[in-house]
């Protein structure tokens, strides 16, 4: 890859991956040449899906996207960033709640590297109400997530769920 490359990254905890986050990965990769989707180890959250887990189920999703890649990491995204020669963060927005932090940290990463841009993308109708917390609590709940997240995940939350249970 070329100095002169449009890399971005599209950081977050994806625990687990859903279609609104395949929205945003499909348009992102579609706006540069390389995108790298940073998967966040945040230790205040306490994920369904280990790290490595995460990006397993990210990298089988995106498998057939040549200019997508799958990368862990822990700290500041703007340090990711930074690390991995990209120009752009993508941001999604579901609603204007999303708005209000998301607009904080744009301009604090701004500050920190103004040469690195934060670029959002608002989240397509069909998606603007899925999220990860609540994909998991609908499936914790016995309720069908088949239209929020991928077949393999939903395997895999199955399988998750009988292994907690079993530890128990």
């Amino acid at each position: 890859m070329t100095s002169q490359a449009k890399v971005a990254i599209y950081p977050g905890s994806f625990d687990p991956i859903t279609y609104g986050h395949m929205d945003i990965v499909k348009r992102a990769a579609g706006l540069v040449d390389h995108l790298i989707i940073g998967v966040l180890m945040n230790k205040h959250k306490n994920p369904l899906f280990s790290l490595e887990e995460r990006v397993a189920l990210i990298e089988e999703a995106v498998h057939h996207m040549p200019n997508v890649s799958v990368q862990s990491f822990d700290g500041l995204t703007i340090d990711f960033a930074e690390k991995v020669h990209a120009r752009m963060i993508i941001r999604g927005l579901r609603a204007m709640t999303d708005f209000d932090y998301e607009f904080q940290m744009a301009h604090t990463n701004q500050t920190l590297n103004p040469d690195i841009e934060t670029v959002f993308l608002s989240t397509g109708l069909d998606f603007s109400y899925v999220s990860s917390s609540v994909s998991k609590e609908i499936f914790l709940y016995g309720g069908d997530v088949s239209k929020l997240v991928p077949a393999h995940v939903i395997d895999a939350m199955q399988r998750k769920v009988k292994q907690i249970q079993e530890d128990a």
